[in-house]
């Protein structure tokens, strides 16, 4: 094996990238003769790089830490990954295959993982080595394949009509642009940035304002305001109309750190029916109210409308027009929308991802239509109508998705019915994440919590029952994270054998936490504990002493008498000393 491996090398001609991503190929081969023959005959190929995948991933700017989901939703849109191969007999549908690619380049070392996901493991986001990214530059540049715009070549935009991916790093007026049959257009600086707005206000009217701001009852200094707002309003305008005008063919819109963005989405934005994937996140509008010209649209696939709104408190309104989007795969509504907001989501059956489903504006009924959904996140009240509180089996089911990985539930508009919750829980058999951000008092039992469960975050429940009784008989929970008042009890008990495949504990804010016990077969697979701000926790528990596998324990925000009795000396020293790494932060 010793020849063949060293026959292999030669092929990567001193390239120091080329051995490494040898080395992680061979790495997930076991090492039989048989399957490292394979490798060395076909050793040229994996140096191959595929244009459609990894050049997309040098659009991003440089040690940028590109996130999985957002790049496989532009794979997706461009067609580099196509929703046919949904039709294949393993069942995968394109983000699964995609997902796959993203996993071989990892193995072939071409990309480093940065974040996995903390409930099954996936990527969640990577960047690209500086070399390889260097050689795909070259090969994109070579290719034509996309054009990186910045203040340097921004005089150069106006020659690259053949050009259909343009990825904006340093704001340039979009006029540079002159390419009509662009497809891709992503931007990742600030629509209009604060210096442009220099360049549009004359000297004589920023002067004024700079020296009569505080003069908030001079009517001059509301009329030079205002001017200045209409003058930037105009120029906004005129940045969309470009758009809107010029780049018909856009299958991709995606802002990255839009900020300010004029008075309004236009409605002009109808006119782009060729999109698969808009993302307006963290754009800054001054009206509410979105155009009824989105549901024009309807070849997306992605849609983001996490936008910012500072003059109406963040309340947009969305019309009711994203029941006619039947292609939309990810769907991320504003984070709060006004009352008069009432959305039909029941014909959106191709849903895998929907954020910010706010039970004030959409309608629960329509949860059920959508057997493709894969994360949901629940805000608002949650309430069943003519529910069957006697015999809960007797309902209809909420939802009837086998693929629902991850649920959210958040509302800070008083308690949630357990038994609601509990029914929700039911349809929710193969989840593997929840965080529940809500009061309920008291946790379902745990028959109705899915046995696939790696991770449970629970925030402000206030829970009057101590909740490890219920989550210990959890045979796969990993990550138990406890937030801000989630029990409002005096004693929590971790009893034997609990928790058997737990390995990190987070304690956070519980304000009346006095006694912790933990039984000496309970954690037997704990590596991370975390306690912050339980300042009436006497002590730590003996308990801890067992736990063999324990790697870090973090201590923050603890009275100094706490602090004491953990350090070396203390008195609690002893039930932690064989903990490799103990930390203190803001202990006072």
């Amino acid at each position: 094996m010793k020849e063949l491996g060293e026959g292999m090398v030669k092929h990567c001609a001193g390239l120091p990238l080329a051995i490494i991503i040898l080395g992680g190929i061979l790495a997930t081969k076991y090492p039989s003769l048989t399957k490292w023959l394979k490798v060395s005959v076909n050793v040229k190929s994996y140096f191959k790089i595929d244009e459609g995948q990894v050049l997309k991933d040098v659009q991003f700017p440089e040690d940028y830490e590109i996130p999985v989901d957002r790049l496989i939703q532009l794979w997706i849109a461009e067609g580099i990954v196509s929703s046919k191969q949904e039709e294949g007999d393993e069942g995968l549908i394109a983000e699964d295959v995609a997902e796959g690619y993203l996993m071989e380049l990892a193995e072939r070392c071409m990309i480093q993982v940065r974040e996995r996901d903390i409930a099954t493991l996936k990527m969640r986001s990577f960047q690209m080595h500086d070399l390889m990214r260097d050689v795909c530059l070259s090969k994109a540049k070579q290719e034509k394949f996309f054009d990186i715009a910045d203040q340097s070549n921004a005089c150069q935009l106006s020659t690259i009509g053949r050009v259909r991916r343009v990825s904006v790093h340093k704001f340039i007026s979009l006029q540079c642009i002159k390419s009509p049959r662009l497809r891709t257009l992503l931007l990742f600086d600030e629509f209009l940035p604060k210096e442009e707005y220099a360049k549009l206000l004359p000297l004589t009217m920023r002067s004024y304002y700079d020296n009569h701001e505080d003069e908030f009852f001079n009517p001059l200094v509301w009329f030079v305001m205002l001017l200045g707002v209409s003058m930037l309003s105009i120029k906004y305008m005129g940045l969309w109309k470009n758009m809107f005008n010029n780049f018909n063919f856009l299958r991709v819109l995606d802002y990255e750190r839009g900020r300010g963005a004029g008075c309004k989405l236009p409605k002009d934005i109808g006119k782009l029916i060729r999109l698969r994937l808009l993302s307006l996140r963290d754009l800054e509008f001054l009206r509410s109210k979105l155009p009824s010209s989105l549901g024009n649209l309807r070849c997306l696939q992605t849609l983001d409308l996490r936008m910012e709104n500072r003059l109406y408190s963040g309340l947009f309104h969305v019309p009711n027009v994203l029941w006619r989007l039947h292609q939309l795969r990810h769907l991320y509504l504003p984070k709060q929308c006004s009352r008069k907001t009432k959305l039909k989501l029941g014909t959106l059956r191709n849903l895998q991802t929907l954020v910010n489903f706010n039970t004030k504006n959409c309608y629960v009924k329509d949860l059920i239509n959508m057997t493709n959904i894969r994360e949901l996140e629940i805000r608002g009240p949650f309430n069943i109508e003519d529910f069957n509180t006697e015999e809960l089996d007797k309902n209809p089911p909420i939802i009837q998705s086998k693929y629902l990985h991850s649920l959210s539930i958040i509302n800070d508009e008083g308690r949630m019915d357990p038994r609601h919750l509990a029914h929700l829980l039911l349809s929710c058999e193969n989840i593997s994440k929840l965080s529940l951000d809500v009061e309920i008092t008291r946790l379902p039992e745990y028959h109705y919590l899915s046995s696939n469960l790696a991770y449970i975050k629970l925030r402000r429940c206030e829970l009057e029952e101590d909740p490890m009784s219920t989550l210990e008989k959890l045979p796969n929970l990993r990550i138990l994270e406890f937030r801000y008042r989630t029990i409002i009890g005096k004693e929590m008990f971790c009893c034997g054998q609990a928790f058997a495949k737990l390995e990190s504990l987070s304690l956070k804010y519980l304000p009346n936490l006095e006694e912790w016990k933990v039984d000496e077969r309970a954690l037997p697979s704990l590596r991370r504990l975390e306690i912050e701000n339980c300042r009436e926790l006497k002590k730590l528990p003996d308990g801890l002493r067992f736990i063999a596998t324990l790697q870090e324990l973090k201590i923050e925000s603890m009275p100094k008498t706490f602090k004491d009795r953990v350090e070396e000396g203390g008195e609690d020293f002893w039930k932690v000393q064989h903990v490799p790494s103990i930390i203190f932060q803001d202990c006072k």
